[in-house]
């Protein structure tokens, strides 16, 4: 078996957004990161090709995410905890006995229940294997995300 990666920090795969993390400490506070996405293939070498993926495909995918989050606020839309409502053009936020007000363009609504750098590499790598169409040789998915150097969450997605 063979493994592909490819690290958003040198290959510019990389956004800086907004968020919040209802009932953690420090992380209840809304603070910002500059967010890294890494991919991993796990599967064999295509004999055809000699590639077990071609890496424009993955990183086009990669990078349309980050578009989409990059300098956003990144709001759960599953959370029991976060009430979300879209009012004139605007995104009020009522958590915990905060509240928040948000222009509808500044914010990412997310099919997360929270948005720990853990659920969030689990919606990337299930959006992954949704979107792209990996050929028969990739074993699984895995797609990591920095919230800073040296600390990452991933998510893996068996294929076989």
């Amino acid at each position: 078996m063979s493994i592909l990666e490819i690290d958003g920090e040198h290959a510019g795969i990389k956004y800086s957004a907004c968020h919040f993390i209802p009932n953690h400490e420090k992380c209840s506070r809304l603070h910002g990161h500059s967010y890294v996405m890494r991919l991993r293939l796990e599967g064999d070498i295509n004999e055809e090709n000699g590639m077990i993926m071609d890496f424009v495909i993955l990183k086009k995918m990669l990078k349309q995410m980050m578009n989409e989050m990059d300098h956003m606020i990144l709001l759960p839309a599953k959370s029991d905890i976060v009430h979300l409502e879209e009012k004139d053009g605007l995104v009020h936020v009522e958590c915990n006995g905060k509240r928040y007000m948000f222009p509808r363009m500044d914010v990412v609504l997310l099919d997360i229940p929270t948005t720990t750098a853990e659920e969030m590499t689990k919606m990337m790598t299930e959006r992954m294997v949704r979107e792209v169409d990996f050929p028969k040789n990739v074993r699984s998915v895995s797609v990591g995300l920095d919230e800073e150097r040296g600390q990452t969450a991933w998510y893996t997605v068996e294929l076989k």
